[in-house]
C-alpha cells in the first residue's frame, strides 16, 4: 500500500494543503514546534480515524474554526482508492471511495503503524494503554475482532448495571452473562493467537536491529491466569468457573471482577520485566521491535504492506540505533513518513515545515 496524496483543511496549526508523496520515503524537516508531528498526526488520523495525541476532536480543529477534514488517495494491490474523515466538535464522518461508511467498515481499509516518542508508555504505562494498543493492532488485520470488543464492552455495561442494582436474580442478567462469556472467550482466543504469532517475530527483530545477545518475549497476562493453547470451549469453561468463584464478591462490590478488560501484556528482556529492569534505550528498542513485527503480521494476514510513521527520530534514538532503523527500511518495500529536526542521509522526498507552512 502507498498513500499518493493528501488534502487537509483546518487541521491544528497547519496551512490547508494538498501534498503529494513519494512511494518510498517522505521526510518532514523543521525545528521543534513547527508542525512536523501535526502532519504525521493528520496522515495517521485520516487512515485510522484516531489521533495518536488526543482523544478530543476539538483539539485537532484549527483555533477559531468549527470543523476539520482530511482526504487521502492511496493505492493497494488492486486499485486506486480513497478515504476521508470529517470532524466537527461532536461527530466524525467517514467515507470510502467518496461514499459514507460506518467506522466498523472504515477500520482496516488502509493499514498504518506509527512510532512516536509517547509509545514508551506501552512499557511503563498502565495496562489500559497496552490493551488499547494491542486491541487496535489486532483489529487492523482482523475487523471481526473489533466487533467482538464492541460486544464485550456493551455487555459489560449491562452486567455492571445489574450488579450495581443488586438485581442478579433477574433472568435477563443470566442472558447477558452468557453472551458476555461467549464474546469474552472470542476476545481472549484472538489475543492468545496474536501473541503467539507476534512473539515469534519480536525476538528476531530485536536481535537483528539492536542486540543479538538478548531475547525479547511478550507475555499475555490474562484474567484467567496462565493460558497456553486452549480451545475456545476451554476458555469459555474457565470464564464460567471464574464467574462462579467471584459471584458473591461481584455482588458485594457492584461491578464485574472478570473479563478481558482486566488483561495485561508484559515485555520480558532476558526473562526480566522490561518495565522495571530495562534501560531507556532498551525500552525504546523494544517498542520499535514490536512495531516492525506488526509489519510482518499485517503482511501475513492481509497480503498488503502497511504504511509506517516515525516521529522525531533524531532526538529519540542515538546514531547507532537510528542508523540501524533507516537501513532496515531501505531494505524493505515500505512507504515511510518520518520527521526529524536534522536532515538524514536517505533518498527521500523532503518537506520543510515552518510555522505550519509546508514547502516540498
Amino acid at each position: 500500500m502507498q498513500i499518493l496524496d493528501m488534502n487537509m483543511i483546518n487541521f491544528r496549526n497547519l496551512d490547508d494543503e494538498h501534498l503529494e508523496f513519494d512511494r518510498r520515503f517522505n521526510l518532514f524537516l523543521g525545528k521543534n514546534g513547527q508542525g512536523k508531528t501535526s502532519i504525521l498526526e493528520a496522515i495517521y488520523f485520516t487512515v485510522t480515524g484516531k489521533s495518536f495525541r488526543t482523544s478530543k476532536n476539538k483539539e485537532m480543529i484549527k483555533y477559531g474554526r468549527h470543523k476539520m477534514g482530511a482526504f487521502v488517495n492511496y493505492e493497494d494491490r488492486i486499485a486506486l482508492k480513497s478515504i476521508s474523515v470529517k470532524v466537527d466538535e461532536k461527530k466524525k464522518r467517514y467515507s470510502y471511495n467518496r461514499k459514507p461508511i460506518k467506522y466498523d467498515e472504515f477500520l482496516g481499509k488502509l493499514n498504518i503503524i506509527s512510532f512516536i516518542p509517547e509509545d514508551i508508555e506501552l512499557i511503563i504505562g498502565s495496562p489500559s494503554v497496552r490493551r488499547s494498543f494491542f486491541d487496535y493492532e489486532i483489529a487492523q488485520a482482523d475487523p471481526e475482532y473489533y466487533l467482538y470488543l464492541k460486544s464485550v464492552s456493551k455487555l459489560l455495561k449491562f452486567r455492571n448495571k445489574y450488579l450495581k442494582d443488586r438485581n442478579t436474580k433477574d433472568p435477563m442478567f443470566e442472558i447477558y452473562n452468557l453472551e458476555f462469556i461467549k464474546y469474552a472467550s472470542l476476545v481472549v482466543k484472538k489475543r492468545i493467537d496474536y501473541i503467539k504469532n507476534v512473539s515469534r517475530l519480536l525476538s528476531l527483530n530485536y536481535r537483528k536491529l539492536f542486540d543479538g545477545e538478548k531475547e525479547l518475549t511478550l507475555g499475555y497476562k490474562s484474567f484467567l491466569g496462565e493460558l497456553k493453547s486452549p480451545t475456545l470451549e476451554e476458555i469459555g469453561g474457565k470464564i464460567r468457573k471464574s464467574y462462579e468463584e467471584v459471584r458473591d464478591r461481584e455482588l458485594r462490590y457492584g461491578y464485574s471482577l472478570i473479563g478481558p478488560q482486566r488483561d495485561d501484556f508484559i515485555f520480558l528482556l532476558d526473562n526480566k520485566e522490561a518495565k522495571s529492569y530495562s534501560s531507556q534505550g532498551e525500552k525504546k528498542s523494544i517498542v520499535f521491535a514490536l512495531k516492525i513485527s506488526e509489519i510482518d503480521m499485517i503482511i501475513k494476514e492481509k497480503k498488503e504492506t502497511p504504511i509506517f510513521i516515525i516521529d522525531d527520530i533524531s532526538s529519540y534514538f542515538d546514531s547507532i540505533r537510528k542508523g540501524n532503523i533507516l537501513k532496515y527500511f531501505q531494505k524493505r518495500e515500505i512507504q515511510l513518513f518520518i520527521s526529524s529536526t536534522s536532515d538524514l542521509e536517505i533518498e527521500a522526498k523532503r518537506f520543510h515545515i515552518h510555522r505550519g507552512g509546508i514547502d516540498g
